[in-house]
């Protein structure tokens, strides 16, 4: 039997047994916690941008590991073979980012990007490149640049273990749809930890009118970083009384995000970069330190493919106002959707929805929805 076949087919049965730590919590806006002046798309999140797909695989063993492998997929093709331009942007480098010097030399991504935990990485990366190999019309393929992205979960999950294995990378990617986007305490998102609080996947999107270009972004979020949480300006963490420096717990602000950007808008690489800088502009406004022990990237990729004449210089602010509204709200998913995770050294609990939104309130910050005005489109 094929190794593709037989890791499809460990991946299904995986699925099947694993337990999940998902429930019903809300996202932003169903607490009314709408951000910026932009309208979402239909899913408000980076599937909305046409042909980007998203997989989870979410490793629960025994008390210890917390961990998983989350897919992001440009197109429902052969990626090495369509190739997508693209840029990497690093706000503080302490990470472990596979691939990044060959898509900053050529401007492109040619595999599917994976999201993991620190000490998984390389593990990731090679199932990757396996499962990839045995694809038809690769047989001659003596190089590939997998893109493989982390942070450190090591307080839930039991990260020297490394419990990654070519299954989970194998289900992520079998479970990859255009459809929405499962967020919170799944995938790579199982054992993160944001402001002190659980983090995990999040993911909002933006969509631009006609007279601003009509392009959409989508933006997906790995949190797992600190700082002094405000939600729409309100500032919860100080309110909340959980925020970094706070002699009394001691709490660092260290961590790491993954922010993935993608587009439909026709972008080469250097705009691809000046639009992931911004993505740093929406991470800021929630309140991440971007310490000296934190891995912050953006990767960001556009879907359009066909060579054609790219957005001017003079067109990109609104898509600079969609990806920083974008990430944003999704850090805001990743921990609102989150739930109470207990793993390998303790407890990690989600954020109080009901604190939350008496601070909202309290502050004027629960936004609304809104498009541009009648007649701009």
């Amino acid at each position: 039997m094929p190794r593709l076949v037989l890791l499809t087919l460990l991946a299904a049965l995986a699925a099947h047994a694993q337990p999940t730590l998902e429930a019903d919590r809300p996202r932003a806006r169903d607490l009314g916690l709408a951000v910026g002046i932009l309208p979402p798309g239909p899913l408000n999140a980076i599937t909305d941008v046409a042909g980007v797909r998203v997989g989870h695989a979410t490793v629960i063993e025994g008390d210890a590991v917390r961990t998983g492998v989350t897919a992001i997929l440009p197109h429902g093709g052969n990626v090495y073979e369509e190739r997508v331009p693209a840029a990497v942007v690093v706000g503080n480098g302490y990470g472990k980012l596979l691939g990044v010097t060959q898509i900053r030399e050529l401007g492109e991504i040619e595999t599917p990007i994976l999201l993991t935990c620190t000490l998984c990485v390389w593990r990731a990366a090679d199932a990757l490149v396996e499962i990839l190999l045995e694809q038809p019309g690769m047989e001659g393929v003596r190089s590939l640049n997998a893109v493989v992205g982390e942070t450190n979960d090591g307080f839930l999950n039991d990260i020297r273990s490394r419990p990654v294995r070519p299954e989970h990378v194998a289900e992520a990617l079998a479970a990859a749809s255009d459809g929405p986007v499962v967020e919170g305490s799944v995938g790579a998102g199982t054992g993160t930890v944001a402001f002190g609080w659980k983090g995990g996947i999040g993911t909002a999107s933006r969509a631009l009118p006609a007279s601003l270009g009509g392009h959409t972004v989508g933006v997906l979020v790995q949190s797992n970083f600190g700082g002094v949480l405000a939600m729409n300006g309100a500032p919860v963490g100080r309110e909340l009384g959980q925020f970094a420096f706070q002699e009394a717990l001691g709490e660092s602000a260290d961590g790491s995000i993954m922010i993935v950007v993608a587009t439909d808008a026709p972008l080469d690489a250097r705009l691809l970069e000046r639009l992931g800088l911004r993505a740093l502009v929406g991470l800021g406004r929630t309140g991440a330190a971007f310490t000296n022990g934190s891995g912050d990237y953006v990767i960001a990729f556009s879907t359009e493919r066909d060579g054609g004449p790219r957005v001017p210089n003079s067109a990109m602010s609104p898509l600079f106002q969609a990806v920083a509204e974008a990430t944003e709200e999704a850090v805001y998913n990743s921990m609102l959707r989150a739930t109470t995770v207990t793993g390998d050294r303790g407890t990690v609990e989600a954020i109080p929805l009901d604190r939350v939104t008496e601070i909202l309130d309290a502050y004027n910050a629960r936004g609304w929805d809104r498009s541009l005005p009648p007649g701009r489109d």
